[in-house]
């Protein structure tokens, strides 16, 4: 069996959630932060980079971070192109925890168009996607931000994550669709009823052999996206947290047949640099505990 069926197996058959360890350059200073890693640390991207590596590798290194609970774990770029532990990235999580690695494709958000943030242009993305296979990476993920009930936007970010997750198909991978909406969004439920109209329409679209998965803010009204998880097109619908604390989130997710948890934050919550390594892994062996018992209720 080649590593993209193992794999595939592993995404379609055990149980488990997706652990979202792709914060960008935007994201990446807060998320030193909550780790108690503070801005006078690191100077320049460069340092920068490396200290948050440091933190992933601390976290997939972990005796509690293991396939057993996690699926998969999706990457920021700069990741897949380093080491841990003397292997590549990707190579080290799929063989040595069996935990199916994604990277993250997009490259931030556009202005505030329609109620929506688009994705901005991905430059370089086929070269992107040919390095990524070459490193047996199985998906990828992208996110745009609907922050306003409005169909056009809606509909405009739906066409756009289905165009691109049609260039990701092409070259052999499964991408990650994530249409966020903003937990602050003033009419978040008449935005997640538009929102599902159309990816089932978009779904519906695609061949048969056109296998997706899709992240989504947990939604207002419990089994809303059941449609989605259903659909023979759709391997996963797994979840973000969105900024909801660990607690909130794990306690909505628990409502939601079928979908699991693909958490950035709440995972990490609670995590620091200071502890010792045993008060470390204990956290996270909780942290994976609750979310995994929410992703299997």
């Amino acid at each position: 069996m080649s590593t993209f069926d193992a794999q595939l197996q592993k995404i379609q058959t055990a149980p488990g959630f997706i652990a979202a360890l792709d914060q960008s350059g935007g994201s990446t200073p807060k998320a030193l932060r909550a780790y108690g890693v503070g801005d006078d640390a690191w100077s320049g991207d460069d340092e920068m980079f490396a200290r948050v590596h440091q933190m992933r590798t601390r976290i997939v290194t972990s005796p509690s971070f293991d396939g057993d609970r996690i699926l998969g774990a999706i990457l920021f770029e700069d990741t897949m192109d380093r080491e841990i532990e003397g292997a590549p990235s990707a190579t080290y999580l799929w063989e040595r925890r069996r935990v199916v690695p994604f990277l993250k494709v997009d490259k931030g958000l556009a202005p505030e168009e329609n109620g929506v943030q688009l994705m901005k242009p991905i430059p370089g993305l086929d070269a992107t996607l040919e390095r990524a296979k070459a490193k047996d990476i199985f998906g990828t993920k992208m996110r745009s931000v609907i922050k306003q009930a409005n169909p056009d936007g809606i509909r405009a970010i739906v066409d756009q994550q289905f165009a691109v997750g049609r260039q990701i198909l092409g070259h052999g991978l499964v991408p990650i669709l994530e249409p966020e909406i903003d937990i602050h969004c003033p009419d978040k439920a008449a935005a997640e009823a538009t929102l599902l109209e159309a990816l089932v329409a978009g779904l519906d679209a695609l061949a048969d052999d056109e296998k997706v998965m899709l992240k989504l803010t947990l939604p207002e009204v419990d089994g809303l996206y059941t449609p989605c998880i259903d659909h023979p097109n759709v391997l996963k619908v797994v979840a973000l947290s969105g900024g909801y604390s660990r607690e909130e989130a794990t306690e909505r997710l628990s409502r939601q047949p079928g979908m699991i948890a693909s958490f950035s934050r709440a995972l990490a919550e609670g995590l620091s640099a200071q502890q010792t390594g045993d008060e470390f892994d204990a956290q996270l062996d909780t942290s994976i505990e609750n979310i995994f018992r929410a992703s299997m209720a």
